[in-house]
């Protein structure tokens, strides 16, 4: 029996045989002036109305899916986007344009541990630059906002966080910090133990502002504690947090058992054992619980070598930095890395793979996923090669 006719008007672009994340079979996408409208498995019958200036895009069973989104990114080009002044603003452009060539929709400048000064001056011309932009059906990746990740960390857990910098998690220290840029922070990473009032979270969720547990040595229970009051987020999933126990699941083992609470990962082979992210990834239902971060520092862009980082400097090899002593603070490597790692190691099917950079980091910060009323210039097209072993993106447009 065959499929019911439908009478649809075909747009200039249909793209076709596409495997798309989130649908079982191969699907038609109709694209209308710009716009994914609507999607059809290619087992559809229907109608067509002449349209001279058609054109057909065979994908030949290639994955299409949108940009990825980066909800933790440091810096690119040799700017930390904790060092924005009036001096080197000029570069978010360039910055912008570079991570889309990354195939990066979208993505949160992360502003680590540093002054109160420094945090507020990143904020205020991040803030004026996001105002000032339009990005709609340009080739340019969106700031969404500002992701903190610090300074209200455990001291224990700060990682390459400066201690210097780290404050108490107060109310009036969380306003402070904020100031009369609220608005612009999306996403902030703390140490739920360190609120001994449990009003803060409360504060920042009413601010429509993400909260993300990291830099932690929170028990199951503090954890459980500060999920229920309105945390939804964990900072890369096993760093800088108390590791599983059987008897004491702490901060990562209260994030898994919660369906609620989504987990960043960062797969470049050195922050997670394989092993380990395999293991999370199966606990989490994949893109159900995780999404992926790159995590990456300000020598994204630029070769392995020294570069300075706030008062000190870190050692960038293959792709990892970290700071004399040994202590990993990030990587230099694009988000969609992640992606291709995983598929590479055996430990993630491709679609699932593709969703966990594109269509769970929108759903982590509540934006919408679907891939309809989308630009096509957003698409990308993965191709696996399986004589290689490789998965490879590009830009559709």
């Amino acid at each position: 029996m065959s499929e019911p006719i439908q009478n649809i008007a075909l747009t200039p672009i249909d793209i076709i045989n596409a495997r798309v994340p989130g649908y079982k079979d191969l699907q038609m996408l109709l694209v209308r002036e710009g716009i994914i409208q609507r999607l059809l498995p290619m087992g559809t019958i229907f109608k067509k109305v002449a349209q001279p200036d058609l054109q057909l895009i065979d994908v030949g069973g290639d994955w299409i899916s949108l940009g990825g989104v980066d909800l933790q990114i440091n810096g690119a080009l040799g700017l930390a986007f904790p060092d924005i002044n009036i001096q080197n603003v000029q570069m978010l452009p360039k910055i912008c344009e570079f991570i889309w060539t990354c195939g990066v929709d979208a993505y949160l400048p992360t502003v680590v541990t540093t002054s109160i000064e420094n945090i507020q001056l990143s904020l205020k011309h991040i803030a004026e630059f996001q105002q000032a932009t339009v990005v709609q059906g340009k080739k340019t990746a969106e700031i969404l906002g500002v992701h903190l990740e610090g300074p209200f960390l455990n001291y224990q857990k700060r990682g390459a966080h400066p201690a210097e910098y780290l404050l108490p998690l107060t109310l009036d220290e969380v306003k402070r910090i904020l100031g009369d840029y609220a608005h612009i922070v999306k996403v902030i990473t703390l140490a739920p133990e360190l609120d001994t009032t449990g009003e803060v979270i409360p504060y920042l969720r009413s601010l429509g502002i993400t909260v993300s547990l990291g830099h932690s040595q929170a028990t199951t229970a503090q954890a459980q504690q500060a999920f229920a009051a309105g945390a939804t987020m964990v900072t890369h999933a096993f760093n800088a947090m108390p590791p599983l126990h059987h008897r004491e699941p702490g901060l990562l083992g209260a994030a898994i058992a919660n369906p609620q609470v989504m987990c960043g990962i960062i797969a470049d082979g050195e922050h997670v054992s394989l092993t380990m992210l395999d293991i999370l990834l199966r606990a989490s239902y994949y893109q159900q619980g995780l999404f992926l971060v790159s995590d990456a520092l300000s020598p994204l862009g630029l070769p392995d070598g020294i570069y300075p980082w706030d008062s000190r400097e870190i050692e960038v090899k293959n792709g990892t930095a970290r700071l004399p002593d040994g202590t990993l603070s990030g990587t230099t490597l694009p988000l969609l890395v992640g992606v291709q790692n995983l598929v590479k190691w055996g430990i993630c099917e491709i679609g699932n793979a593709i969703a966990l950079a594109t269509t769970s980091p929108r759903q982590a910060i509540g934006l919408p996923s679907d891939i309809t009323n989308r630009n096509v210039i957003n698409l990308l097209r993965w191709h696996f090669d399986n004589a290689t072993n490789e998965l490879t993106w590009q830009r559709l447009i």
